[in-house]
């Protein structure tokens, strides 16, 4: 066991010291205040404060993990080694930065508690974000930080025993529109049409009459053929369905629509089913929870998993509703128009509350890749390659690859051609 010395044993201190050692080093962790405990101890030890005790591990320590509520933090980023870092030591330290508490900043989404102009969605924007502006967005620095430390551990403590984590991939398919044409019913179908001709987009005119003839089968209907390359690949699939009623933004098919609920139901016997929120029930519970129970109620199990409509993220409140709603496990975090790591890591961590200085009981996922960030790229090839990037530091580190794609761009027309960019991709990130 690895014994970490600290002058005060704080909520954020035992958060994020367990999430960097046991969760992410798969290394067992306790922590004393008492010098004669920890000078008693002769396995592998950690002092975590302002002056070292004898000549043991080392760091230095920022005071943003003894601190509470939000302050004015200057950050200066510097290279260690070739990875960006911040809040650094000084020289006795062992680790030339603080990587506690720049793991704690990033996970925390500190700087989204600090004065921005938000979306029109209410989002915030990842120009804002220390990672956009420092050119580390594309790299899940808290996970390459961590690996540094156990490397630097090892050297020092041979007989460091720790549990090596396996590199894991979940493919999100994200279903806000389960139909382009079919299950819509007739006012919402005939405004559609009077609209296309209006606009004189003759093809959606013939792709709309040759749905509702049965002639051909509807563009987003591709549900049993993403199972099957899921399938095929050996992947992990969750599709998230929206069922929400008609709204502004939210234009799914009708939640009463039998059709519609059977393909749930079919989809639920492959791969995970779970609750796409409605934009409607982003502040109001009351209607999270009844599209939660509404959902539940369609596949005969329980939804504990959600993700917002849009991605969008108000911290703490999101994540505050969704724990009254029920929910265990959120996949909202990351941009929808920028692919890379906007919590600074590819490892699964529970949400800290810096208002109630407490660790929330709702685990986030954060994802690298929304299909939408890859519109950039001027072609298939391109942004292949900016995927496969990120896979690749992800597996660098053991880490968890998340990626979510829509049925409504995989079932479009485009010059990335996305039914076969997500094949290939598939291909390539599964292992």
């Amino acid at each position: 066991m690895l014994l970490i010395y600290t002058h005060k044993i704080t909520h954020r201190f035992s958060y994020i010291m367990r999430h960097m050692f046991t969760t992410i080093l798969g290394i067992e962790v306790s922590y004393t205040t008492k010098v004669e405990d920890f000078i008693k101890h002769t396995g592998p030890k950690i002092t975590y404060t302002k002056q070292p005790l004898q000549n043991e591990f080392f760091v230095r320590s920022n005071d943003l993990l003894f601190e509470q509520g939000i302050n004015d933090l200057q950050i200066h980023i510097s290279d260690w080694e070739g990875s960006p870092c911040f809040f650094s030591t000084g020289e006795r330290s062992n680790l030339p930065f603080d990587i506690f508490s720049a793991s704690f900043y990033l996970l925390s989404r500190y700087e989204e508690y600090l004065p921005h102009v938000k979306d029109m969605h209410g989002r915030f924007p990842p120009k804002e974000s220390l990672a956009f502006q420092n050119g580390f967005l594309d790299k899940p620095v808290v996970d390459i930080w961590a690996q540094k430390l156990l490397f630097l551990l090892k050297e020092k403590f041979e007989d460091l025993e720790h549990k090596p984590r396996n590199y894991q991939y979940t493919s999100i398919v994200d279903v806000s529109s389960s139909h382009c044409f079919a299950y819509r019913g007739f006012l919402r179908g005939i405004s559609g049409l009077l609209y296309d001709v209006g606009s004189l987009k003759l093809g959606r005119v013939v792709d709309r009459i040759s749905v509702w003839a049965k002639l051909k089968r509807d563009p987003y209907d591709n549900f049993l053929e993403l199972v099957e390359l899921h399938k095929q690949n050996k992947v992990r699939g969750m599709f998230f369905f929206q069922f929400a009623e008609y709204s502004t933004y939210d234009k799914n098919v009708s939640p009463n629509n039998n059709k519609f609920k059977y393909l749930i139901k079919s989809v639920a016997d492959y791969d995970k089913v779970s609750l796409s929120c409605s934009y409607s029930s982003f502040n109001d519970i009351g209607l999270l929870k009844e599209e939660k129970k509404n959902l539940s109620d369609v596949i005969h199990r329980s939804v504990s998993s959600s993700r917002m409509r849009y991605n969008r993220v108000d911290i703490p409140e999101t994540y505050r509703n969704l724990i009254e709603a029920g929910f265990t496990d959120d996949y909202t975090m990351g941009y929808t128009h920028e692919i890379g790591y906007r919590a600074g890591t590819c490892t699964p961590f529970y949400f800290y509350d810096i208002p109630l200085e407490v660790q929330q009981p709702i685990k986030i996922h954060p994802f690298a890749v929304h299909d939408y960030g890859l519109l950039k790229y001027r072609n298939r090839k391109e942004a292949f390659s900016a995927v496969e990037k990120l896979y690749l530091e992800t597996k660098r580190v053991k880490g968890k690859f998340i990626t979510v794609f829509s049925n409504e761009l995989i079932g479009g027309e485009s010059k990335l051609n996305w039914k076969n960019l997500y094949s290939s991709i598939l291909k390539r990130v599964h292992v």
